[in-house]
C-alpha cells in the first residue's frame, strides 16, 4: 500500500474520532437548554430502541426550557419514561401533546464536575488519536520491511502521521477548552 494511502486512511480515522467527541459533547449539559441534551436519548418505541430525534420535534423556546412534541402522540408516555430513566436528572412535564423540560441552573460545584468530565472525554479522544498514529507507524514499518516502500517513504509517512496527530490533538484541546468555557460561563 502506498505511503499516501496509509497516511490518508489514518487521517480519516483521526477525523472520525474528533467528530465522535463533538457528538458526545453535544449531549453534555451546560447551564442553558440545548436540543443536543435529549436528541439521542433512546426511547422504547413499539419494542425497538429509537433515538428521540426520530420520534419528535425538539425545540428550545427559552434558554431554560426544552419542548418535545412527538409526531405520534401515543408515544408521549414512552418519551416521558425515557427522560425520567436517563441520567439527565430532569423532570418532564407532559400536557397531553408536548413534554416540557425545565433546565435548572447548575451550581458551581456541578459545573466543575461537568468540566472535569469534558476534560476526561478529551483525554480519551487524544489517546484514541495516538493509538491511530501508532497503528499507522506500525503499518508503515511493515510496508518498509516487505520492501513495498522505501525507507525514505516510510520516514516521510511517519512525519506526515505525526503532523496529523498534532493537528487533531490541538483540535481536541480547542474543542474541550471551548466546551469547558461554555459550561463555566453561565
Amino acid at each position: 500500500m502506498p505511503t499516501k494511502a496509509i497516511v490518508d486512511e489514518h487521517g480519516r480515522s483521526m477525523e472520525k474520532t474528533v467528530e465522535h467527541l463533538q457528538n458526545d459533547l453535544r449531549s453534555v449539559r451546560t447551564g442553558r437548554a440545548s436540543t443536543g441534551l435529549v436528541e439521542n436519548l433512546m426511547v422504547d418505541y413499539y419494542g425497538s430502541a429509537t433515538p428521540l430525534k426520530q420520534l419528535a420535534t425538539i425545540a428550545t423556546p427559552d434558554a431554560d426550557m426544552i419542548v418535545i412534541k412527538p409526531f405520534d402522540p401515543a408515544c408521549l408516555k414512552e418519551v416521558e419514561k425515557a427522560i425520567r430513566n436517563s441520567e439527565l436528572s430532569l423532570a418532564p412535564i407532559a400536557d397531553g401533546k408536548v413534554i416540557r423540560l425545565s433546565i435548572p441552573p447548575l451550581s458551581e460545584e456541578r459545573r466543575q464536575q461537568i468540566a472535569g468530565q469534558v476534560k476526561q472525554l478529551g483525554e480519551k479522544t487524544k489517546i484514541s488519536v495516538r493509538n491511530i498514529r501508532r497503528d499507522g507507524n506500525k503499518q508503515l514499518d511493515e510496508e518498509q520491511k516487505a520492501k513495498t516502500i522505501s525507507e525514505d517513504d516510510r520516514d516521510k509517512g511517519k512525519k506526515d502521521i505525526d503532523n496529523l496527530t498534532k493537528k487533531y490533538t490541538d483540535q481536541i484541546d480547542s474543542i474541550v477548552k471551548t466546551k469547558s468555557a461554555e459550561i463555566m460561563s453561565d
